[in-house]
C-alpha cells in the first residue's frame, strides 16, 4: 500500500510532463506567421539619381502585426544615402481602410546613389507578430544589392 502512494505523485508528474509536451507541440513558430518582402525596390540606379527601398510585412494565417507594440526600421546604405535612417509605424505608406482591424506595414524609403559601383541597402526590422494566443517580438535583417551606374 505504501508503495502505491509513492507511485501516485510520480504518475502525476509523468502526466504533467506529457501534457506540457503536447502543448509545446501545438505552438506555432512566430516566424511562420509572416513574410518580409523587398519587392519593388530599385536594383539599378544611375549615380546621383534617386531610387527607392521597399520593405513590406505580409501577415499570414490570422496573424497581424501589432499596432500597439513598437515597430522600428533602421536603414543604412553602402554607396547609397537613404532619405531617412530610422523609421516607425507612422512612416508606413499602408493605411487602414474603413472597417479594417489591422494593416500590414509597407515602407518606401527613397535613397540617393552616391557613386558608380555596387551598393547595398541594409535594413534591420523589429516588430511584434500576434495571433489570438501569442504576441512575439521578431527581428529581421535584409539587404538589397543596388547596381549604381
Amino acid at each position: 500500500m505504501l508503495h502505491l502512494r509513492r507511485l501516485g505523485p510520480i504518475a502525476a508528474l509523468w502526466v504533467a510532463v506529457a501534457c506540457t509536451q503536447a502543448r509545446a507541440g501545438d505552438e506555432v513558430d512566430p516566424a511562420s506567421l509572416y513574410e518580409v518582402s523587398t519587392e519593388g525596390s530599385s536594383t539599378k540606379v544611375k549615380a546621383g539619381e534617386k531610387g527607392v527601398f521597399v520593405l513590406a510585412i505580409k501577415s499570414k494565417g490570422g496573424a497581424h502585426v501589432s499596432d500597439e507594440a513598437p515597430l522600428k526600421l533602421q536603414v543604412k546604405g553602402t554607396q547609397l544615402a537613404p532619405a531617412k535612417a530610422d523609421l516607425t509605424r507612422t512612416d508606413s505608406v499602408a493605411k487602414k481602410a474603413e472597417g479594417q482591424a489591422f494593416v500590414d506595414p509597407r515602407f518606401e524609403v527613397p535613397f540617393t546613389a552616391e557613386a558608380a559601383g555596387q551598393g547595398t541597402v541594409d535594413a534591420k526590422l523589429t516588430f511584434f507578430i500576434c495571433t489570438e494566443k501569442i504576441c512575439a517580438r521578431q527581428q529581421k535583417t535584409v539587404s538589397v544589392p543596388v547596381e549604381v551606374q
